[in-house]
Order: C-alpha cells, then structure tokens, then sequence
C-alpha cells in the first residue's frame, strides 16, 4: 500500500508541523534527520491528537543530564515518565531517528542502532499530527510504510553494502543513505536491483564528472542519461533520497532535488534489493 504520495519534507524550518497523511498506522516508519543545535536544552517529537500527545519523545540537556523522556499527554494530565540516560543525541552533532510503528509499541532507533520502546498507552490510530519542537534544525521529514513490518536497518553500514527492501518498491517509497565521499573518490554506484537485472543503477563519477542514470536488462546496459556533477564534492558529506513514484524516481541531494529518472523496468514489487559501491563511507541507510 502506498503512502498517499506523502513526499519527504526538506530543510523544513522548526517548528514544524504536518498532518499525518491517512493517520498512523502499524508498520509505518517516520525518519527524522538533523542536527541538534549547541546550545539546545531540549527538543521535542509529538505524534498529536488535538491537545492530547500519543507520543511525547523528548531529548534534555539541562544541567548536562542528557535524559530522554517519553511519555503521553492526555486530558491536561502527563503520564509517568519512561526516560533513558544516555543520550544518542549529543549538541551540535547531526542524528537519524526512527520511529517504527507496531501493535504494541513504538521501536525508536538512532543512526541505525535500537534505542528504546516505548508501549502504546494511547491507540496509535488516534494521532493525526506530527510535530517537532526545540533547539534542532532539520534536514528531512519522511513517512512511509513497509511491509511485512520490518526493522528499518541493519546499523551495519560497511562499502560494499547490500540490503533487501522489505516487500520491493511501490509508489511512496523513500530511500536514504547518508555518508562521507572519500577525499579521493573515482565513482560510487547506487543501484536498485531485481533478480533479472538492474532497475536504477545511479552513479556519480568523479573521474568524468557526471552523474549516470542507467538500467541493466536482458543482459546489457540501456542508453545513459548524464549530468555534471554539481551536487556532490570529494570528501563532502553527502544525503541522498530516493522517492519513488508511479512514473519515475525522483533524487534529492542533501535537501535539493537533482535528478528524476523514468521507470524502464516497471514491475516495481520485485525490485527489492538496494546496492551501494565505491568510493564512501556510509553513516546511516534506510532501504
């Protein structure tokens, strides 16, 4: 089932509110990138229900504690306190949080590592608003499903990397990796595969400077589509996302959308594996 074409949001300014597209639902993946600010003494993440909090997920630094708090927020009274310690989210540093949607819980990872779970004390169902507060900006806001419910990633992020993607492409899907191109780098090579062939193979190449967008079937390459390499730097972080829609796949880097490509390999269901080589260092990947 696809995400009513929910695209990601980018660079959206804080605070920040959007309606949750069809409302939360089991197996749904909400992505928050973005770096907390140095002089950030809180944060906030809220699934809402009017002025009820499904979820509350709330970074502090007051007095250097460090503490993350979930909770809920119901009827003008706060639940009790579930908090953790250690915090994943150190000021000025940038971050990927997860929040994977099940029957009975929330499962919360950051930068690709299990942070906590917190039970539902409220029907996910309920919320319909999603909202960011505090001291962080944001890079990217994405929604979207996976089926069969699945984690989100492995947090083993080594070059060459190999991941499935849970149930294949479908319209709505959003891919990310985040990563470090290496001061030195020739090419790095991001393909969508099926079992027959290559789908999307999405190559910036430092030694030409372009960007090739290209698909393998039936046993060779098809007709190259190419563009400078204006988005991408040797050494340079880099994000990448991949929305994929009816027609065609859409790419933004860090935040700018650079390149579309239309299907030539349609069946999207069995495209269902993501491939990433060559000259980086990934940080973070969610097939």
């Amino acid at each position: 089932m696809a995400l009513h074409q929910q695209l990601p949001f980018f660079n959206p300014s804080v605070p920040f509110t959007t309606p949750i597209q069809g409302g939360l639902k089991d197996g749904m993946i909400i992505t928050v990138c973005g770096r907390v600010l140095p002089d950030a003494n809180r944060f906030d993440v809220d699934f809402l229900y009017g002025s009820d909090h499904v979820l509350h997920f709330n970074p502090r630094y007051d007095g250097g504690s460090g503490l993350v708090v979930h909770n809920t927020f119901q009827k003008g009274i706060w639940g009790s306190e579930e908090n953790k310690s250690q915090t994943p989210f150190p000021r000025g540093q940038t971050f990927a949080l997860q929040i994977f949607v099940t029957q009975g819980s929330y499962k919360i990872s950051t930068n690709g590592k299990p942070f906590s779970e917190f039970e539902h004390r409220m029907p996910f169902s309920w919320a319909d608003t999603f909202r960011i507060v505090g001291k962080v900006e944001l890079s990217l806001v994405a929604f979207q499903r996976v089926a069969p419910p699945h984690a989100a990633c492995s947090g083993s992020f080594m070059v060459p990397y190999k991941s499935v993607i849970p149930g294949g492409l479908q319209p709505g899907k959003v891919i990310i990796i985040h990563g470090v191109i290496s001061p030195q780098a020739n090419r790095v090579v991001i393909s969508l595969r099926h079992k027959h062939g290559i789908a999307f193979a999405y190559s910036p190449r430092f030694d030409e400077n372009v960007v090739v967008r290209n698909t393998y079937q039936d046993g060779q390459w098809g007709a190259e589509e190419r563009s400078e390499l204006l988005p991408y730097k040797r050494g340079a972080l880099m994000q990448v996302t991949i929305f994929c829609s009816h027609h065609q796949y859409e790419v933004f880097v860090n935040g700018e959308k650079t390149h579309t490509y239309k299907h030539r390999y349609t069946k999207l269901e069995e495209i269902d594996v993501l491939d990433i080589r060559g000259d980086m260092q990934l940080t973070f990947v969610q097939p």
